[in-house]
């Protein structure tokens, strides 16, 4: 389990905290949705989850040991907004093999099938992929490091609607096998899963009974 508790984080450039109090509770087999406006503090809560920020006040603990920015690092896997504007490999396969000094066939198969891309042409640009094959793919460099914790953030933006819903139900299956938590502005389109909902506002986070439109 992931625990948050008490988290306060005020970046050099901000006159004010973003973040204050945070506390939160994160488990496998129950997705975790924090919804909030455009600079509610979103993606600053998902880089203090995944080590590459560090809160000025609180604690972080996976299974009820607290960890520090470097080991959270291994722990997370981290899916940012549009990480198909990212890529670095000329193909698929490439793009994969990426910050791996080893990679085996069986490994890079299983990620491919985790996130249904199992027929894909590994010769291919990744920009010439559909753009709900570039968001799977992205998704799949992520699931190759195992992450215990995995982190997205807007996973839905500038999706068409019919793959907005493939990308839903994929991101509901990858909850049954690690932590996962997610980002979005757009807490509506998740009404279908069974969750535990968050609203970042003001920099406080609250429970969310209805998980209805937020304003952008």
């Amino acid at each position: 389990m992931l625990k948050l508790t008490e988290l306060h984080y005020q970046p050099a450039t901000s006159g004010k905290p973003i973040l204050r109090g945070i506390n939160l509770k994160a488990d496998s087999g129950q997705p975790v949705l924090i919804a909030g406006a455009s600079g509610s503090g979103k993606t600053s809560l998902v880089e203090i989850i995944s080590g590459l920020s560090q809160p000025q006040k609180g604690f972080i603990s996976w299974q009820n040991n607290s960890i520090k920015a470097r080991q959270r690092r291994w722990l997370c896997g981290v899916v940012f907004q549009f990480p198909e504007r990212h890529f670095l490999g000329l193909t698929v396969a490439q793009e994969l093999r990426l910050g791996h000094r080893r990679l085996s066939s069986e490994s890079q198969s299983n990620a491919l099938q985790q996130v249904g891309l199992g027929d894909i042409d590994l010769r291919q640009a990744p920009e010439k992929l559909s753009g709900g094959q570039q968001r799977r793919l992205a998704i799949a460099v992520q699931l190759l490091r195992k992450p215990n914790i995995l982190l997205l953030d807007e996973p839905t933006a500038g999706l068409d609607w019919s793959v907005r819903e493939e990308i839903l139900n994929l991101l509901s299956h990858l909850a049954e096998e690690q932590v996962l938590i997610v980002a979005t502005h757009e807490p509506e389109l998740f009404k279908g899963w069974e969750n535990t909902s968050y609203l970042l506002e003001k920099g406080v986070l609250k429970r969310m009974t209805t998980l209805s439109r937020v304003d952008s």
